[in-house]
């Protein structure tokens, strides 16, 4: 679950620090006490396509993993650049990125594995948090097998709920003009001295109504 979470202290010495993979750190390495885990991660390693997110160079990426009876909980912080397109002016904007999240991991069960990973992660389960947080929203639940954490797909669907569904290279960012579609952020067009009335205007609504009417 993406939101405002107290980012982790890891700075204070009382997790360990591991220089260990972070994508895919060891189930009997996490403990009560906490594991610490940080690298710069690609998009290719989090398996991001174009269609997905686009990333610019490299994402920070920094976590807290916590085991608790069988419950892993992770915590973090993921900051970085995603490319993206203006959805008013079409060209391509470098948008900052930072965010923090919640999940947890649970054992898979293997009658329920194959219907978990082909879950809707807008529809994940929630479970419940450690105690002494029941003030805190439920984690997004997810589900591991093996000796291993597989980090990377939760990685992959935060990022992409994390996205904006119309990013904006600016919000004073005035787009392209409906008719000649010239940039207006680069200066007017002379689409709009064209005086009212005129034959070229009615032409050109006339035009745009036939077209209108092709496409029903």
């Amino acid at each position: 679950m993406i939101g405002d979470f107290d980012v982790p202290k890891w700075s204070s010495g009382t997790l360990p620090r591991m220089t260990m993979d972070v994508l895919t750190p060891k189930i009997a390495d996490i403990t009560a006490e906490g594991l610490s885990l940080s690298g710069d991660l690609t998009g290719e390693e989090l398996g991001l396509t174009d269609t997905d997110v686009s990333i610019r160079g490299t994402l920070a990426v920094g976590l807290d993993l916590r085991a608790i009876e069988r419950t892993v909980y992770v915590t973090g912080v993921v900051e970085g650049a995603a490319v993206r397109q203006c959805v008013r002016c079409l060209k391509d904007f470098d948008d900052p990125l930072a965010f923090s999240l919640r999940v947890a991991y649970e054992r898979e069960v293997k009658a329920m594995g194959a219907v978990t990973k082909r879950d809707d992660p807008r529809k994940r389960k929630s479970a419940a948090p450690p105690e002494g947080e029941v003030e805190e929203q439920n984690d997004d639940l997810y589900y591991f097998a093996g000796d291993h954490l597989e980090l990377a797909p939760m990685l992959r669907e935060q990022l992409i709920l994390a996205s904006p569904m119309h990013p904006l290279c600016s919000e004073g960012c005035r787009g392209l003009c409906t008719r000649c579609g010239k940039d207006l952020n680069e200066g007017l067009c002379h689409c709009g001295e064209e005086p009212t009335g005129s034959p070229f205007q009615v032409l050109r609504t006339m035009k745009d109504k036939l077209k209108d009417l092709g496409e029903r």
